[in-house]
């Protein structure tokens, strides 16, 4: 069967469509989860993150652990249908540091970070509720 745009996406459809979305949420936030965990400030700036330069390296650090911490809950949970529900418990944890970095970036007058902030808001948003609403995952 071919997908028009008035064919009804079937549920199989957006099972795939939001497993799309968590995998590009994981790895935006894997990117985003070794620069801050791994880099120096000063190789953070180089990349556009000059705010790294004027941050405690622990909150910079501690940025990057719970990137990484909600990439691993955003895709186990899921993927071995253990406790499934900690899947949209990781995506909002990600979603909250969205919402904690968009009025930081503004505060500091970089605009150009908040187009990379709205993608990570909108996939997140996406996956919420994707896993809530219409795909939901059943445990095992």
């Amino acid at each position: 069967m071919t997908m028009t745009a008035d064919t009804p996406m079937t549920g199989r459809g957006w099972s795939i469509a939001i497993w799309g979305g968590q995998i590009a949420l994981a790895a935006l936030y894997l990117m985003a989860a070794w620069m801050h965990g791994t880099l120096s400030p000063e190789e953070m700036a180089k990349m556009g993150a000059v705010w790294a330069l004027t941050a405690p390296i622990v909150l910079v650090r501690s940025i990057g652990v719970a990137e990484f911490l909600g990439v691993l809950g955003l895709i186990l949970p899921a993927a071995t249908r253990i406790k499934p529900g900690l899947t949209v418990l990781a995506a909002i944890g990600l979603l909250a540091i969205q919402v904690l970095a968009v009025p930081f970036h503004i505060s500091r007058g970089e605009w150009f970070a908040l187009p990379f902030n709205l993608i990570y808001v909108a996939l997140t948003l996406f996956v919420i509720w994707g896993r809530t609403r219409k795909a939901p995952i059943s445990a095992r």
